[in-house]
């Protein structure tokens, strides 16, 4: 609790972290055919070199890289400040960054009380780390949806639109919180901002190329996310599905999905209690884990967030402790060495297991969005 307390001591802590990691990272072998250990990581800064070089970002540099750069062209311009940086000064930047926005959201989430606020951030500690290993970007998505909401909460509806549409421009699944904009007063104003923020961002990478090659850089980008979606389950759902039962309809599921996720939206009552609104925040955050056709084993710190923000801001029961404990044990200790490698490979990896809890807690918030009487719980109304 003293170091939850302590600005200086928290952030020392998590930037202690975050240096030892890319240390590591930076100076190890890599492992098989990568070029770096922090692959994912080089992807992205490589893809402003890309966008100042006028190259055709969405093509494989083999060269340079494994696997494709499937981000938008404002996201490589924003990658600006880290291609400017040698490769571990930028690695330890990059994972500090990572590190401290879902730490910093969680820090300023109305948990009741300081010490469920503590619990909630030692459960999603491993999956943090297990993101911050792959060097990814998952992280700052979690973050940047969480103080999203908190923005709005705080009626700071300038700020809550930026990072929504930055999340937009990082991964496409961030449209989904703008759903967020039905719980609050001044939708106008909030719409008029987004609208704002998007022609900015949408043309930040003007500042180094024509907008002949803007056009044709979102072309790459569009037709790149097609053929993705084409030929992948993803750890998800569907993925789940398709494992088990040899089912391949995955849009058919993820239109389900959809559906029940928006249905709680129509208890336009519920709107004005708090509860709800946090409840909602962690369905979606589990949602756009467990229905992404690109979801991987780093991206689950997203949904284990969401599961955080169920658990510890509800009462107890044993039914919530036994599925937060199940997702504990195969969803964030899933790959990690708890398990044999022969248990990962044999059972847990082509079975999807991870999935099984976050669908479990999934099913349980959206039933309880359905039928729960906020009034019951703590009100916290939105002034108009």
């Amino acid at each position: 609790m003293k170091v939850l307390q302590n600005n200086y001591l928290f952030y020392g802590i998590l930037s202690l972290i975050a240096i030892i990691l890319s240390v590591c990272l930076y100076f190890l072998v890599p492992h098989g055919t990568y070029h770096t250990n922090y692959n994912d990581y080089m992807i992205y800064k490589i893809s402003f070199n890309h966008l100042l070089e006028h190259k055709d970002m969405y093509l494989y540099y083999e060269s340079e890289y494994n696997d494709l750069y499937k981000y938008s062209p404002s996201f490589a311009m924003l990658m600006a400040p880290f291609a400017c940086l040698p490769n571990l000064p930028g690695l330890i930047l990059w994972n500090l960054l990572n590190l401290i926005l879902p730490f910093y959201a969680f820090r300023n989430f109305p948990f009741p009380g300081e010490k469920k606020m503590l619990f909630a951030m030692c459960f999603i500690l491993i999956e943090a780390l297990t993101s911050l290993v792959a060097t990814q970007c998952n992280c700052i998505m979690a973050g940047l949806f969480i103080i999203t909401y908190l923005c709005f909460e705080n009626k700071k509806v300038l700020w809550a639109t930026l990072f929504v549409t930055i999340s937009v421009f990082i991964k496409p699944y961030g449209l989904v919180l703008f759903t967020l904009f039905l719980f609050y007063p001044g939708k106008i104003k909030a719409i008029m901002y987004a609208v704002m923020w998007f022609v900015i961002i949408f043309i930040l990478p003007l500042i180094v190329i024509s907008p002949s090659g803007l056009f044709m850089e979102y072309k790459s980008w569009l037709l790149l996310l097609k053929n993705d979606h084409d030929v992948s389950y993803g750890v998800s759902f569907m993925g789940l599905i398709h494992s088990w039962f040899g089912i391949t309809q995955k849009n058919l599921f993820v239109v389900i999905g959809g559906i029940i996720l928006m249905l709680p939206l129509l208890r336009f009552k519920a709107f004005a209690y708090q509860s709800f609104r946090n409840l909602f925040l962690a369905s979606v955050l589990i949602w756009v884990i467990i229905f992404n056709h690109k979801a991987e084993t780093p991206g689950f710190i997203i949904a284990i967030c969401g599961i955080a923000i169920w658990y510890f801001t509800a009462q107890f029961s044993w039914l919530n402790f036994t599925l937060l404990l199940m997702a504990f044990l195969f969803t964030v200790m899933e790959p990690t060495d708890i398990f044999p490698k022969f248990v990962r490979d044999k059972f847990l990896t082509p079975y999807v297991i991870c999935v099984v809890p976050c669908t479990l807690i999934w099913i349980k918030i959206c039933w309880e969005l359905l039928t729960r009487d906020f009034s019951l719980t703590q009100i916290v109304p939105v002034k108009n």
